[in-house]
């Protein structure tokens, strides 16, 4: 048994791993698909399609009658949580102090949550944009982006059929936001607010004020080598061309009828655990979770990869 054994039931080192790897989690990743917490690894969820529609139940009901309940039936979708993990040796020194092998501990909470959330977010973005069509309209010619875009939004809020309680989100890849911001029906509406030398300022903000009904906005600047093992490096953004419109909710459940969740363990976002690696010269921190993203309502989003010209 290694000097780390105690530490992966220990109290301090179990929350500083939940709020290290809910801190890691990235923005656009939970911006996407945000978190609900289940009690379970499996369970079942709301998917809304042609088919199964998001209707509000009624909550009147008759003296002595019953309420309408709100469950799932065979027709709903489960979802069955996937395991995770990532491992962080740790050099343990025989003069090390208690408190010394905790702050190593925790320094590889911090390493493990921050890759798990890199990995989060490229899996996020890929999941949403296999689920979709893309839209390729002509930015080039006479179509206002704008008001392309505010149509969108107006199409995804019907879509949801949810009225106000959802909100609207629009994530743009780093070259999509570059050809929007620049594009002359856009700058063309910055009134005030104007930057160095007099030069219109677009930026995210901008953009959410120009929008009908003022949707959150939102950019992905990730990037990654696309190439494969061995070969020369392919760097590309993240969604880069594209962006997408989405209905989405801050504090989501099982069957609201918003685009993308992802299914997490309530409570054990990253279990901390240890081992010594098996030619004994070495500890290990090993860290688990489980999770699910999932598409709930594929019409409750807009992929578009607009033609910006030249």
């Amino acid at each position: 048994m290694g000097r780390l054994a105690n530490l992966g039931s220990n109290p301090t080192i179990i929350q500083y791993a939940k709020g290290a790897s809910q801190a890691a989690i990235a923005k656009i990743a939970e911006f996407l698909a945000p978190t609900v917490d289940v009690a379970t690894m499996t369970g079942q969820y709301k998917v809304y399609d042609a088919k199964h529609r998001f209707k509000l139940p009624k909550s009147q009901r008759s003296v002595g009658g019953r309420a309408v309940q709100l469950g799932f039936d065979a027709t709903d979708a489960s979802f069955n949580l996937k395991a995770n993990a990532l491992d962080a040796p740790i050099d343990i020194q025989e003069s090390m102090a208690s408190e010394d092998m905790e702050s190593a501990m925790m320094e590889a909470a911090d390493l493990v949550a921050e890759t798990a959330g890199l990995i989060h977010e490229k899996s996020t973005v890929d999941t949403a944009v296999a689920a979709l069509v893309a839209e390729t309209p002509d930015f080039s010619a006479s179509i206002d982006p704008i008001k392309f875009i505010d149509e969108q939004i107006l199409a995804v809020l019907k879509a949801t059929k949810s009225g106000s309680t959802m909100e609207i989100g629009i994530l743009m890849g780093a070259t999509c936001l570059l050809k929007l911001k620049n594009h002359p029906l856009v700058t063309k509406r910055i009134i005030n607010g104007k930057g160095a030398n007099n030069v219109a300022v677009v930026n995210e903000q901008a953009l959410k004020d120009m929008f009908i009904g003022n949707p959150e906005v939102k950019s992905s600047f990730m990037v990654f080598d696309d190439s494969a093992e061995g070969l020369a490096e392919d760097i590309k953004f993240l969604l880069d061309t594209s962006m997408i419109v989405f209905a989405r909710k801050s504090n989501p459940t099982r069957r609201d009828p918003s685009f993308m969740k992802t299914f997490r363990l309530r409570g054990k976002w990253m279990v901390p655990g240890t081992y010594v690696r098996d030619d004994g010269r070495e500890e290990v921190a090993k860290f688990d979770w489980h999770e699910q993203i999932a598409v709930t309502n594929s019409a409750a989003a807009k992929l578009i990869t607009p033609n910006f010209g030249s």
